[in-house]
């Protein structure tokens, strides 16, 4: 029976290749074995090269036959040409004794090692056929996502904890079906039976954030009133859209400040980090009451004068009582005047003793003091300014007109050797700032004129973003993120989590599109990063970052460098010991971050035809996957290149139908062409007025899906 399985030999092995001639008595491209009949030479088809006990898998790359040319005995012979076939396969795992398949190859074949077809038994292998009642989520790859095209008998399987658990990226050209992958993903993932002791049960507190930056993934997790999704009562979806995504200002860092408003490095940006630092100080009241400039210059040359014992007598005392009794009236954060107002009263009662002279002891004792309690003084006001300073990136509320009207001037005074030329450097960035306060697109987002404090604010909106604030929902309060989930109760249950958030990006300007969605990784991941160490990995997130290129480019789009790629780089080198993930979508791979990519240890990748993003998608993934990326440019729609740690072996699969689908579907443009025209459609004013509202239009005022 073995022999009846060969179908060639092995003529050339390189490190990951193998060359094969077929048989000669083979004459077609089927071969009949004891239980069916079998191709041999198809590819993205396999064969088997026994070694010993075990046998090599390798995926058939590329198929041809060569003449060969024959010379007969005699010398009056005809020529004859016989035509020899050859196949390329590159070796992809290994059938070890336990009948066990495993991704790579340790044991390589020799020359003229025979080749046999494959049989269902090793495919049942290959594709992890066997029974899944009993599925260790660590190990096993048991969720379906999609078939296989040369088989179609056999499903693709992932390993969820392997594809979320240590990111993933999912890339093609627009239109060749990403938007539908990461919708069957997660709709497979919500869909399977799970088994958890005896019962079967399905997944009760996920946690799947979706940055949506075309608006298309709530039809696919809320569906429509003809197409309702099938798992919304499970899923229970939470769609944040223009009017739910508010990120309050004062949770951002000063980076987050520094990247939106852009201030000079060399004067600007000092002095918009300390009138934040003294903003968000000033909210804990530990701001530093401070001795006039004025005074303290008068405090100097008192000092100085000292030194001049010859004409220290003629101190004009009026002057000094003046400022004793201004500087008793002062309170000093920490700071006690006493000691250096007497000694400012004993210098104002030192009288000259003949020749129109001073006692020098006098002067100098008297100077020490107050110079040591300046001293004390500056010590104080420095430790001050830096705990001040240690609150610049807290997400401390401050209010932000108080900050251009208030908070720069005083930090302009601190500067007192030049502050009128401080003043007009900074004047721009004033300006810039009062511009931001009055533009809606930006200032209703990051509700810069918000005059109302939220109570819990940062809990409320952490909680928000991940679907659970029925957990500290409090239907009494007035503040903007009980508003609007009070108004979204009818279009999900406000009783339990919600498992998916849909986070509606599509309407925010350019301008804040990379600080807020870089501001809402920021802060998931500090504040997964601050749960105790017990509990650390208890709470896993996957961010979907839905045409990413947009926010985590890998060249800036001018000379500073995005903030969200900052942050996302860093969840991407970070986030997975505290259970973050990513989920990276892109038509274009090669604009995006390296190193965002090169943390990803699963691929799935549709139809790419840029020769630069197939050369860097190449240069992603190792070198024994070449030969099966040749295949990018001719992927049909819905079918996708899949490897990594996710998937036993690299494979190419026709995913699974997403239903519903994500509002991305190709516009019918003959159909719709030849359509009477209707004078109700579409709604010019309706359209228009929303739009100047900053708004998205809903027909009739009721939901776009209705």
């Amino acid at each position: 029976m073995i022999n009846e399985r060969k179908i060639g030999r092995v003529i050339s092995v390189d490190s990951f290749r193998v060359f094969i001639k077929l048989d000669e008595d083979l004459k077609s491209l089927y071969k009949s074995g004891y239980e069916d009949i079998y191709e041999v030479a198809r590819i993205n088809s396999y064969i088997i090269i026994p070694i010993g006990s075990e046998r090599i898998v390798a995926m058939v790359t590329r198929v041809r036959a060569i003449d060969e040319t024959e010379l007969g005995s005699d010398k009056d012979a005809i020529f004859l040409t016989n035509s020899a076939r050859y196949l390329v396969a590159t070796m992809i795992g290994t059938i070890n004794s336990d009948n066990k398949y495993i991704q790579g190859v340790y044991n390589y074949p020799i020359l003229d090692n025979p080749v046999w077809y494959v049989t269902k038994t090793d495919l049942n292998n290959i594709f992890d056929q066997k029974d899944t009642v009993n599925v260790n989520f660590q190990e096993d790859y048991y969720l379906p996502i999609g078939t296989s095209p040369s088989f179609s008998d056999y499903k693709i399987k992932i390993n969820p904890d392997k594809f979320f658990g240590k990111h993933a990226a999912i890339l093609g050209n627009t239109g060749s079906g990403k938007s539908c992958t990461v919708a069957s993903i997660i709709q497979s993932m919500f869909s399977y039976d799970y088994k958890k002791g005896d019962k079967l049960t399905k997944l009760k507190n996920a946690h799947f954030i979706i940055f949506d930056t075309n608006g298309e993934y709530k039809s696919a997790f809320q569906g429509t009133k003809e197409k309702p999704y099938k798992d919304l009562e499970l899923v229970n979806p939470f769609h944040i859209d223009k009017n739910g995504m508010k990120v309050p200002y004062w949770f951002m860092n000063f980076a987050d400040f520094d990247y939106l408003f852009e201030p000079t490095a060399g004067t600007q940006s000092p002095i918009l980090k300390r009138a934040i630092a003294l903003a968000k100080g000033n909210q804990l009241a530990i701001v530093v009451k401070e001795i006039p400039p004025a005074y303290l210059s008068w405090l100097n040359s008192l000092v100085n004068f000292c030194d001049d014992v010859d004409n220290f007598w003629k101190v004009d005392n009026y002057k000094i009582n003046d400022y004793v009794e201004l500087l008793e009236a002062l309170e000093v954060a920490n700071f006690e005047m006493t000691t250096m107002v007497n000694a400012i009263k004993k210098l104002q009662e030192i009288k000259p003793s003949g020749y129109n002279k001073v006692n020098p002891a006098d002067l100098t004792n008297n100077k020490e003091i107050i110079q040591k309690e300046l001293e004390k003084y500056y010590s104080i006001l420095n430790e001050g300014r830096s705990s001040q300073d240690q609150n610049v990136d807290l997400p401390i509320r401050f209010d932000f007109k108080d900050l251009i009207d208030s908070f720069f001037e005083q930090a302009i005074e601190e500067q007192e050797s030049s502050s009128n030329k401080i003043r007009e450097y900074v004047s721009t960035l004033k300006l810039r700032l009062q511009s931001y306060l009055n533009d809606e697109r930006i200032s209703q987002p990051l509700i810069l004129n918000h005059p109302d404090e939220i109570s819990s604010a940062l809990a409320k909106f952490i909680s928000f973003i991940l679907g659970d604030f029925c957990k500290i929902y409090n239907n009494s309060e007035k503040d903007i993120f009980t508003k609007y989930f009070k108004e979204n109760e009818g279009k999900f249950d406000t009783t339990k989590a919600s498992q998916l958030s849909i986070v509606d990006m599509s309407l925010l300007p350019f301008e804040v599109l990379e600080t807020i969605t870089g501001l809402v990784g920021r802060l998931i991941l500090e504040f997964v990063s601050r749960m105790p160490d017990d509990q650390r990995g208890k709470l896993p997130i996957v961010i979907v970052l839905e045409e990413a290129q947009n926010y985590i480019p890998e060249k800036s789009r001018n000379d500073r460098e995005s903030i969200a790629k900052k942050v996302f780089e860093r969840i991407a080198r970070e986030g997975r010991k505290y259970g973050i993930s990513l989920l990276v979508s892109s038509q274009r791979p090669s604009e995006l971050s390296k190193t965002v990519l090169s943390q990803c240890n699963s691929f799935i990748i549709h139809r790419l035809q840029n020769p630069e993003d197939q050369k860097y998608v190449r240069q992603l993934v190792s070198a024994a996957n070449e030969d099966i990326l040749q295949q990018l440019p001719i992927l049909p729609q819905q079918h996708v290149v899949v490897m990594g740690d996710a998937v036993r072996t690299p494979v190419q699969a026709k995913m699974n139908n997403a239903s519903p689908t994500p509002n991305s579907n190709n516009p019918e443009f003959v159909s719709n062409w030849l359509a009477e025209s209707n004078e109700h459609f579409p709604d010019y004013k309706g359209i228009a007025n929303a739009w100047e509202k900053g708004e998205k239009y809903m027909k009739n005022n009721t939901d776009e899906n209705s």
